[in-house]
């Protein structure tokens, strides 16, 4: 007996939804109110020119006594952290669309007193993966945090 009756409620339910469904989908269009023109949009203004990178901000952390540097260096100028030369080549930050990025291209040599100048350091480094290719050093760690722009005070910065 219940089963006849459940049976008898599942064939109701199922006739009477899609009539439901339909005469609500024929009524939405009457209800809807008729477009009212839009005024033509303005042109967008031209995309402002990004502020020339006249270098790379990185940060340096000398493991003998536990002090993390902010170093800003300069674009094919030396810079110097501690025993550490460090010259950057060329710092690129991604386009606003895409995600956060920062990278630069270094070149990292070392000067200790009375040996020659040994290079330890040579290629990119991005800001959002310092590993990838970080700089093996047994005192020093360097690492990319972002560009530096003429027009701003404050570097760009990869989040």
């Amino acid at each position: 007996m219940m089963f006849r009756y459940c049976a008898g409620l599942v064939l109701a339910v199922a006739t009477i939804l899609p009539a439901m469904a339909q005469q609500q989908q024929q009524q939405q269009p009457q209800q809807q109110r008729p477009a009212t023109p839009q005024p033509a949009a303005a042109p967008a203004p031209a995309p402002k020119p990004a502020a020339p990178i006249t270098g790379a901000v990185l940060q340096g952390l000398d493991k003998l006594v536990a002090r993390v540097q902010e170093i800003e260096a300069p674009l094919n100028k030396e810079t110097k952290f501690g025993t550490l030369s460090i010259m950057v080549r060329q710092c690129t930050v991604s386009p606003p669309e895409a995600p956060p990025e920062a990278s630069a291209f270094l070149e990292i040599s070392e000067q200790r007193p009375g040996e020659e100048a040994k290079k330890v350091f040579s290629g990119w480094m991005f800001a959002s993966s310092p590993a990838l290719s970080a700089m093996e050093h047994p005192i020093y760690d360097v690492w990319v945090v972002g560009c530096k722009t003429s027009d701003s005070a404050e570097p760009v910065k990869s989040r």
